[in-house]
């Protein structure tokens, strides 16, 4: 549990951090923090571990020392071999410690042992700490920008791990990505911060419906969706799309016949981060 109350963090005169909600994070959620470039997403982070100064107040379930976090940048010594990394850090012998000996099993970690830390591609580098970060086995633990870089077919990949590792578990997880994708599957709930503020907090299928409708067709922008789907019913949606919102079911039903008639693909959604950020953005007021 993390609770959060008035928080503040300035760097000079600069307040970078502006959260005058109070905002708690119950056991067992998985939280996906999101927002624009230097919005206060990491700053958030370290404030919760209490490695910057700040102002307000913040409660952890547990010992700060004790909450197992991965930080967008992890660099270790450049020459020593990934076995000598990880029995470093681990205080023991990787064969004495099975939890350790699993989660390298589990990533397909045992071949790249011998190899040293500068050797490693970006990927398996994100591998050895997050092997290093699950292994703590925390009851809260904090996962920031864990793909950053990485090409689409590893970031897929890990966040499958992440994904599978963690399903059924109690831990709460703070995952702080700029990928959507990557969220719709493991978060409970979304907290957007944006300009170091805090824009909404909540479940996803509650933003959704506040922001987008009970229900979108989303299609390709084309002339003859342009045709069928009209003014009133649009909302923001991405660009060569055009996301049409319906509370009413009637209506919904009436343009989708209209789709498949006209033989027009289309998808039906009732969740989507990307769509609710962006919505959200304009209805509050603000831009990208």
């Amino acid at each position: 549990m993390i609770e959060i109350d008035n928080l503040k963090v300035s760097y000079g005169d600069k307040k970078v951090l502006d959260i005058k909600e109070k905002l708690e994070f119950k056991d067992g959620e998985k939280i996906g923090i999101i927002g624009s470039n230097g919005a206060g997403k990491t700053t958030l982070i370290k404030a919760i571990l209490g490695i910057i100064p700040f102002s307000g107040n913040i409660v952890t379930g547990i010992p700060r020392q004790e909450i197992a976090v991965h930080m967008q940048f992890n660099n270790y010594s450049e020459s020593v071999s990934t076995r000598d990394i990880i029995q470093m850090v681990a205080n023991r012998k990787i064969e004495n410690d099975k939890s350790l000996s699993e989660l390298i099993e589990f990533f397909d970690f045992k071949k790249l042992l011998k190899k040293s830390f500068k050797e490693l591609s970006g990927g398996e580098k994100q591998k050895l700490t997050l092997i290093l970060v699950m292994w703590k086995d925390s009851p809260i633990t904090m996962f920031d920008e864990v793909t950053t870089g990485l090409d689409f077919v590893t970031r897929q990949m890990l966040m499958e791990k992440i994904l599978d590792y963690y399903k059924g578990k109690s831990t709460s997880i703070l995952l702080v990505s700029h990928y959507y994708e990557e969220l719709e599957n493991i978060c409970d709930k979304l907290l957007y911060i944006h300009k170091g503020r805090v824009l909404f907090f909540g479940s996803k299928k509650e933003m959704f419906n506040k922001y987008c409708t009970k229900s979108v067709i989303l299609t390709e922008d084309n002339d003859t969706t342009n045709s069928l789907i009209g003014k009133e019913d649009r909302i923001a949606s991405m660009t060569n799309k055009i996301a049409a919102g319906f509370d009413d079911s009637t209506r919904e039903k009436d343009l989708i016949n209209k789709l498949v008639e006209n033989d027009q693909n289309f998808e039906r959604l009732n969740e989507s981060i990307e769509l609710t950020v962006l919505n959200a953005l304009s209805k509050e007021g603000y831009d990208e």
